[in-house]
């Protein structure tokens, strides 16, 4: 999604609380500076060998190699692998980044500012020393007009970025930001000469399209069948490959990211060894049809990898830019008609948890009523506030525990015969100007029939008509960037520490700006409040009542119906090709945590060696 920023840690940074080597948030990171490897990395792994994986992303082609511009799909992870940035996250912690490209970290007493030391070994691929002037322009160009604007609204308190010298860059800041020393340190950082024309000039940076990137991280791209898949190569001399944050990764000596039209070919090609790895993210296909030959012999194996991280809040977004979703009650209504439980029962196997608000599984998820803090937040923005905030904060209607979907259709009718809306003798649902209800759910998936298929026989029960559009990836997400929907299923992942990347999915800014991930259409002066607040805290104690009364907004104001989430990472590997490290880190991150971390059987088995 667009306001899935790549490479951006899910971390921030507070004043004082920082060390040369690395930045944390609260107290000192967990590795000290003379660390020799993150603990979940094998410093023995062998280098060598491929992994061949099936990519995960909704589009089955690509079209550019500028994962950053808005126009277009790139290739599955490359900015993953090819971009290295100033710090780097752990995978075991949640609040530290710690020097990749940068060899010193330094904020200012005041908080205004961060200053990076490159390392002087740092290059890019065409050899190259990585310098300051580079990551300026790097920055300059995420903020321009031409790329995804969810950097410019991520990186709207930074005031600039300027050359100290060679290899010394220092970032300002409009005021002090808790975010915004990592979220800096975060940013992918490619050379100058990406994208320069026949006359040695830049081009703008919309116009870099198949300019082949030229980043410093541990592969470059190999080779291409353009638009069906592609092969990312160890660079053999890459630079970083000794330095503790990197010991133990990067194992493979190719990496092929094969794409498929459809799940059902994805699933054939797992079972004829077209590929090595596919994550699952559906119950049925995890529960049901996992089966053969080479799972017989041990060949193929699931493995289901717990974590820790947040569970972030997948869900219907509702358009507030279409009328008739304007108001609540009809908003309300919509939820009211999600039978969750019976599809937890019939179609997940209980494989999943229902998302409640937007900080599961963190710090910040709210419970019962506002504490004094929230409502000293909460309370100047009271009349504009949706009905219901300033009290206990309410969970998604279920139908398994005092209540029905019977009675939920009830409490649905009362909200939608209250706001006007009448079922016709026909049994349609209209206004008083004769309208009908009717929604269009736009996805790119044709199994998103089998999610909500129940959900509209339930409307139907209301009167209300909701039509399933199912359009080609392309489709789909120009008309994403320009909200000409009514409703869509985003998966939004967690953080555990939210900042000013919430402007990006509910500030007012970026309601009006194409391309941005307010989906909702939201503006509203309280979130707008809040989302400042959690963004300028200096302290554990100023954030969590922030993010409690943004919750408890979006929630009260049902702009999301919550959909569900797993608590793990669901995958299927060949164990004959591949070694799973013994230590799997709280935060794992799912594939990119295979393509570092994992490393190739050499030789691989056999159906004779593999015999006991």
């Amino acid at each position: 999604m667009r306001f899935c920023l790549p490479l951006i840690l899910c971390a921030a940074a507070a004043a004082p609380a920082w060390a040369n080597h690395a930045y944390a948030l609260w107290g000192e990171p967990r590795y000290a500076a003379d660390f020799k490897h993150f603990a979940y990395a094998n410093p023995d792994a062998p280098k060598g060998g491929e992994l061949r994986l099936v990519s995960a992303l909704r589009y089955s082609t690509f079209d550019k190699y500028n994962p950053f511009t808005i126009k277009g799909s790139p290739p599955a992870y490359l900015a993953e692998m090819l971009f290295d940035s100033l710090l780097i996250a752990s995978l075991d912690e949640t609040t530290a980044g710690y020097g990749l490209l940068a060899e010193d970290i330094d904020v200012a007493a005041d908080g205004m500012s961060v200053t990076f030391k490159i390392r002087q070994a740092a290059r890019f691929h065409n050899g190259k020393p990585v310098q300051a002037q580079d990551v300026k322009h790097s920055y300059e160009a995420l903020i321009s007009q031409y790329a995804s604007p969810g950097y410019k609204t991520l990186l709207a308190d930074v005031e600039g970025c300027d050359v100290v010298d060679a290899r010394t860059v220092r970032f300002r800041f409009k005021k002090p930001n808790r975010d915004l020393p990592l979220t800096v340190g975060s940013l992918p950082v490619f050379s100058r000469d990406w994208g320069l024309g026949a006359d040695g000039k830049p081009k703008p940076f919309d116009q870099v399209v198949t300019d082949t990137p030229i980043g410093s991280g541990p592969y470059k791209i190999g080779p291409v069948n353009f638009g069906r898949d592609i092969t990312y190569v160890r660079d053999p001399s890459y630079w970083g490959k000794d330095l503790p944050v990197r010991v133990g990764s990067a194992n493979f000596e190719k990496i092929t990211i094969k794409i498929y039209k459809d799940n059902t070919a994805k699933l054939e090609a797992l079972k004829a060894g077209e590929f090595d790895v596919m994550r699952f993210f559906s119950a049925g296909d995890w529960a049901r049809r996992l089966y053969g030959k080479r799972f017989d012999r041990g060949e193929l194996r699931k493995g289901d990898f717990a974590n820790k991280l947040p569970s972030g809040f997948q869900s219907y977004f509702l358009n507030l830019r279409r009328p008739v979703l304007q108001d609540v009650r009809v908003r309300e209504a919509l939820g009211l008609a999600f039978d969750y439980e019976w599809m937890q029962r019939q179609l997940f196997y209980g494989a999943y948890e229902r998302v409640h608000g937007l900080f599961g599984n963190t710090v910040c998820e709210t419970h019962g009523s506002p504490s004094d803090a929230e409502l000293a937040l909460l309370k100047p923005f009271e009349k504009d506030l949706p009905a219901g905030t300033l009290g206990p904060l309410q969970d998604p209607p279920r139908t398994d525990q005092g209540s029905s979907l019977r009675d939920n259709l009830r409490k649905a009718q009362a909200l939608l015969a209250d706001a006007g809306w009448k079922v016709d003798a026909s049994g349609v649902l209209r206004n008083p100007k004769g309208e009908a209800l009717e929604l269009e759910f736009l996805d790119s998936n044709e199994g998103g029939i089998r999610t909500v298929s129940t959900w509209m026989r339930n409307l139907e029960k209301l009167g209300i008509k909701l039509k399933l559009r199912v359009a080609d990836y392309a489709l789909y997400q120009q008309r994403v960037d320009k909200f000409d929907f009514d409703l869509i299923s985003i998966n939004v992942p967690g953080t555990n520490i939210p900042g000013q990347e919430y402007a990006e999915l509910f500030g007012s800014a970026a309601a009006d700006q194409d391309g941005s991930g307010n989906f909702v259409g939201l503006k509203s002066p309280a979130v707008d409040a809040m989302i400042a607040q959690m963004a300028s805290a200096k302290s554990e104690q100023e954030l969590l009542p922030a993010c409690h009364a943004l919750e408890r907004i979006i929630v009260a104001g049902h702009y999301l119906i919550p959909q569900w989430y797993a608590a793990s990472h669901r995958v299927v590997y060949d164990a004959w090709r591949l070694v799973e490290p013994p230590q799997v880190p709280a935060y794992v991150t799912g594939e990119t945590w295979l393509m570092y971390y994992w490393w190739a059987r050499m030789p691989p088995l056999t159906a004779d060696t593999a015999k006991p």
